[in-house]
């Protein structure tokens, strides 16, 4: 599967691709009846997430008789890697340990899921550093305030 489209999507069709992911090839129909259970959607609605996914190259088409079949395009691992490489990307270098400190402190998380965490976390320490340096521009976040107040 090729990631070499344009990934970003609303919340709502990352509804549509969530049910895709799942059950690897399915019917505009059996998509609309999840959705419809969980959402409340109208079919039509839920048709138009569908098409704006094929659109934007995130979901393919294969004719089945009067009926058509959708696949994803893209890898759900990938993307939802590149959805968090591109979240931090837009945030301060320093600010990123406190913001995946808040993400798991609003997670419902397993045992085992807590146990993955520490481990991970053991890991990272091998190559942590003293202090992370910020990456922004003055004025675009607190760390660097004082360039700005510089230039006043």
């Amino acid at each position: 599967m090729t990631t070499d489209v344009e990934t970003k999507i609303t919340e709502s069709e990352w509804e549509v691709m969530r049910v895709v992911w799942t059950l690897k090839r399915v019917t505009s129909k059996e998509i609309i009846t999840i959705l419809q259970d969980k959402k409340d959607w109208k079919p039509a609605t839920t048709k138009t997430f569908i098409g704006r996914l094929v659109k934007k190259g995130m979901l393919n088409t294969e004719a089945s008789g009067k009926r058509y079949l959708y696949t994803a395009a893209i890898n759900e691992e990938e993307t939802l890697k590149n959805l968090i490489t591109g979240f931090f990307d837009n945030i301060c270098t320093k600010e990123v340990g406190k913001t995946i400190g808040n993400l798991i402190s609003e997670a419902t998380l397993s045992v085992d899921d807590i146990i993955l965490l520490e481990r991970i976390l053991e890991e990272k320490k091998k190559d942590a550093v003293e202090e992370v340096k910020c990456n922004c521009a003055p004025g675009q976040c607190r760390c660097k305030n004082y360039h700005c107040m510089k230039h006043n």
